[in-house]
């Protein structure tokens, strides 16, 4: 059975070389302004395309460039830029919906994989875009069974993408849900003029809203519900339902999210699809990821529509549900690579022995570790505030443009 590719997402660098180093298969990225997390502070440049690439080639990893908004005239000589400078950086697909870019990267001859915000929900469909595509993004509203008779029939057929290959199907596998059809709304274009279509969303969908009845002035306010932000998607309770459908893709999401969340969430599934393969795949170790997973940024889980359960799985507040948060501590000074040693500069908070420290950095990624000795100020102490230098054993390199966190409990009210 082939093994199920992890792809990963990737909205900067250091989210990028978590991806790499926690197992990813492939990861996903914009560039500039024409992808669906344009308004996020975390986009590539067009310069960025060959680090990237070089990076991703260095590790035998996939590289797709999301160029999946819809697109006006004024946007088409950008398109054409952008995709000419994937092809010329060897960048391995790009992700689009809007008819301009499929033809742009089809006669450039980048391969093309269809985003969900296309919607598709159905074997014809998928047979009409095989003229253009090898990969589809199923919509996120299908179940598993839905998606099942989709890769049956495409065997079956023998559905070719352009590549000569069986149409490859890729599903959601974790990450935020959006209560519009695959992301597709238009309430934030409505209210504040910043089309979610475009990569602005202002998330009007993840408020606390009040109900009032207009004949009536009746108010209600609902009970710590809010009634249009669904739960995050997991799927890692029911992988082996998942990989049984015969998707050959798996997508998380999150180019917004900090590179500890793609460090996480990475290792998590990467673990998971391994034990599948290898015969261990088990509740007791679902019940060690889901953990992990709770640790990084998320509003809680569900199994979005996939296993047909009942639906109103919504968050039962605003922002993150994590169980852990991240505090600054200060930023990276000096590495000595011979005795292995990290110093930092504490700019903000105290630290001690036995703290879970995190070090993130564009070429650093995101590492986390326990706190087990350190020099302040060249003396061995059990703790450290601000203004004070710090050395730290570490068996990797550090740059000044890293940064130090500690990691600390953080309850909420599931």
């Amino acid at each position: 059975m082939q093994k199920i590719e992890l792809m990963a997402p990737a909205g900067n660098f250091e989210s990028l070389q978590a991806a790499l180093e926690h197992g990813a298969d492939s990861v996903y990225f914009g560039v500039e302004q024409l992808n669906m997390r344009a308004r996020a502070s975390m986009n590539f440049t067009l310069e960025d395309l060959q680090e990237i690439s070089r990076r991703c080639h260095a590790n035998n990893v996939k590289t797709y460039l999301a160029l999946n908004t819809i697109v006006y005239d004024h946007d088409l000589s950008i398109v054409k830029t952008l995709i000419t400078k994937a092809k010329e950086a060897q960048i391995s697909a790009i992700i689009a919906m809007d008819q301009a870019v499929i033809m742009a990267a089809r006669e450039t001859g980048m391969e093309v994989h269809i985003s969900t915000q296309i919607n598709i929900t159905n074997i014809e469909t998928v047979k009409f875009y095989s003229l253009f595509a090898d990969t589809m993004v199923l919509s996120r509203e299908l179940s598993l069974r839905q998606v099942k008779k989709i890769t049956e029939q495409i065997e079956k057929e023998k559905i070719k993408g352009p590549s000569g290959r069986l149409v490859e199907i890729e599903i959601f596998g974790h990450g935020a849900l959006c209560m519009a059809i695959s992301g597709k709304c238009y309430m934030s274009l409505h209210s504040q003029n910043a089309s979610a279509n475009r990569g602005a969303c202002k998330q009007n969908c993840r408020k606390k809203y009040t109900v009032i009845d207009q004949e009536t002035g009746f108010e209600m306010e609902l009970d710590n519900e809010y009634i249009m932000s669904p739960k995050d998607l997991c799927t890692i309770d029911f992988l082996d339902q998942v990989a049984d459908t015969g998707i050959k893709v798996l997508k998380i999401e999150g180019r917004g999210r900090a590179p500890e969340y793609v460090a996480h969430v990475v290792k998590c599934y990467r673990e998971a699809i391994d034990s599948l393969y290898n015969g261990t795949y088990h509740q007791s170790k679902v019940k060690i990821w889901m953990q992990d997973l709770e640790k990084v940024y998320n509003r809680g889980f569900w199994s979005g529509y996939y296993l047909g359960q009942k639906l109103g799985e919504w968050s039962k507040g605003s922002g993150s549900h994590a169980t852990q948060k991240k505090v600054y501590l200060g930023k990276g000074m000096h590495y000595y690579p011979k005795p292995e040693i990290g110093e930092f500069k504490i700019e903000a908070y105290d630290l001690a022995i036995g703290d879970t420290l995190l070090i993130t950095g564009p070429t650093t990624g995101a590492k986390e570790m326990v706190l087990e000795e350190m020099l302040v100020n060249d003396r061995r102490l059990e703790s450290a505030t601000k203004g004070d230098s710090v050395t730290i054993k570490l068996p990797f390199r550090i740059r000044p443009s890293d940064k130090l966190y500690k990691m600390v409990d953080h309850k909420v009210e599931k």
